[in-house]
């Protein structure tokens, strides 16, 4: 059990995005959920009630912004607005997945800065903090005026693979399947121990992708892909295919966030990858795992999070092997 040295006590409630997640974060907390109905009327409007008091709380929120990514957002709006009248001390938004991250900046004319729009309304609606994992880009932290938390997955996923005997061998390479995944990449090969290796690629629409190059030597070599997020593993794929085509002779991807769109599992599951390594930061129904994917519990980095935000203590401790 956490010993509250701040004044306000320490209350977990969840919204339906992940109720999993944030029932293995209680655990790690020693704290109950905090009792609320979160359900829809006849017309599809969302009901919430919050069933006990939360005057002069501490009171975190876990709501990952994932599928249904409008009704999540949506049912987060309203459930800081009803703790913010419900006179909570503190509102803080744990949201490990973040929504439309991917809309973080102005790429044609007349576009939408939908990140930033996102980050308003949390604002606007009543956080007083975000606590979130690997953003899609960091500079979506400038789009709060409040304080925001960001944690990585990477030392979780780094763990993992120095479990497996990854760390120090001599014929593993990590990958960045693009330009921007370079930092993680190298912080995750730093971890191992090993180098890494770059892919340069081009979108010539959304959700396609062309590899154009390779930077890096990979031949008869174990690669390690690390991105941010699995969506319709397009990108993954064609990547692990260049590499092998290449001479890669084995290739492993790991991510913090499966979402996993339309045919990803199939793309995924037919795909040259020996395994898929992902965090659980969004739920994975049934029909969402596959021979391949490996999941890693989140619930107690984000759990040691919150307490640490809790008790006013340092956040970036956690990722002293990361930074």
């Amino acid at each position: 059990m956490i010993e509250h040295t701040y004044t306000a006590p320490l209350k977990l409630f969840a919204g339906n995005a992940n109720p999993e997640l944030a029932k293995q974060i209680a655990d790690h907390l020693g704290v109950r959920l905090g009792a609320m109905t979160a359900k829809k009327f006849a017309d599809g409007e969302i009901q919430i009630m919050i069933d006990e008091s939360a005057r002069g709380s501490d009171v975190f929120i876990l709501q990952p912004t994932c599928a249904p990514t409008n009704d999540n957002l949506m049912e987060l709006f309203i459930l800081l607005d009803a703790f913010r009248r419900a006179s909570a001390k503190r509102i803080t938004v744990v949201m490990p997945y973040y929504g439309y991250a991917r809309q973080d900046k102005k790429v044609k004319p007349r576009e939408p800065i939908t990140a930033r729009l996102v980050a308003d309304m949390v604002e606007m609606c009543g956080a007083s903090r975000v606590l979130t994992l690997d953003l899609h880009a960091d500079q979506i932290q400038g789009f709060f005026n409040i304080p925001v938390d960001h944690l990585y997955g990477g030392p979780l996923l780094g763990r993992y693979f120095q479990q497996k005997g990854f760390r120090d061998a001599e014929d593993v390479v990590v990958v960045a399947p693009d330009v921007g995944g370079v930092s993680r990449a190298k912080r995750l090969a730093d971890m191992l121990k090993s180098p890494f290796i770059v892919i340069a690629k081009r979108r010539p629409a959304p959700n396609q992708v062309e590899v154009v190059e390779i930077v890096g030597d990979f031949s008869g070599k174990r690669c390690i892909m690390i991105d941010d997020m699995i969506d319709t593993g397009g990108s993954i794929a064609s990547g692990a295919q260049a590499l092998m085509d290449r001479g890669a002779k084995e290739v492993i991807a790991c991510c913090s966030h499966a979402i996993l769109s339309g045919p990803a599992v199939e793309r995924l599951q037919n795909s040259c990858l020996s395994e898929v390594v992902a965090l659980d930061t969004i739920p994975l129904p049934v029909e969402k795992r596959f021979a391949k994917l490996t999941v890693i519990p989140s619930a107690p980095l984000i759990a040691d999070a919150i307490r640490r935000i809790h008790l006013n203590e340092s956040v970036s401790e956690l990722f002293h092997e990361w930074n």
